[in-house]
């Protein structure tokens, strides 16, 4: 009987044992079921798929087109800025101080586009004789050259030319047209090709 008592009690421990330890059985998951797309659902997706694309390739050619608008008026702003003619004072080939900003300005254009070259041509007047006019306009035209390198610049980019009187801006005998026509002007003769009109 005592031994019937300690096989119950030996069977009902094992049991409890067993009930307590370890881990317990995991459980099937359920299986997710998915309906198999439709026709119209993948339709819709490479729709949204193209159009998203047409976005991406629409934005990449606005930036493409913003940039080279902007690389053309930043060229037309520097061909302007090296355009703008250089005046000088009755029989004088010295830079005036209101000139130099002129100048500065060309400089930092000149910096910016290093392989650009420049003919400066000086002009003068009709006062005064001809060979007098043409070593007038070249003292000008160098006077030019000169600030250019003092600037920094590398002279082997400018070339000097006088056309002393011969080309006149303004056709007249007045004080007005002789401070027009005592000048310096500038052609881009190489470099740049953006900035070549």
């Amino acid at each position: 009987m005592m031994q019937q008592r300690w096989a119950v009690v030996a069977v009902l421990g094992a049991v409890l044992l067993g009930a307590c330890g370890g881990d317990p059985e995991p459980e099937d998951p359920t299986p997710v079921v998915t309906a198999p797309d439709t026709a119209a659902e993948r339709r819709q997706r490479e729709a949204a798929a193209a159009e998203a694309a047409r976005r991406a390739e629409q934005e990449r050619l606005d930036r493409e087109r913003q940039a080279r608008e902007r690389a053309m008026e930043e060229a037309r702003r520097a061909r302007e800025t090296l355009a703008q003619r250089v005046h000088f004072d009755f029989d004088q080939s010295a830079i005036r101080p209101d000139q130099e900003s002129v100048l500065r300005n060309q400089v930092a254009v000149l910096r910016a586009h290093p392989t650009v070259r420049l003919r400066i041509t000086g002009h003068a007047d009709e006062r005064g004789s001809t060979e007098y006019n043409l070593a007038l306009g070249q003292r000008r035209a160098q006077a030019v050259k000169d600030f250019y390198t003092t600037s920094g610049l590398d002279a082997s980019r400018f070339e000097v030319v006088s056309l002393g009187e011969e080309r006149p801006l303004v056709n007249a005998s007045t004080e007005e047209a002789w401070a027009q026509n005592r000048r310096a002007e500038f052609t881009i003769t190489a470099g740049d090709s953006s900035l070549n009109p």
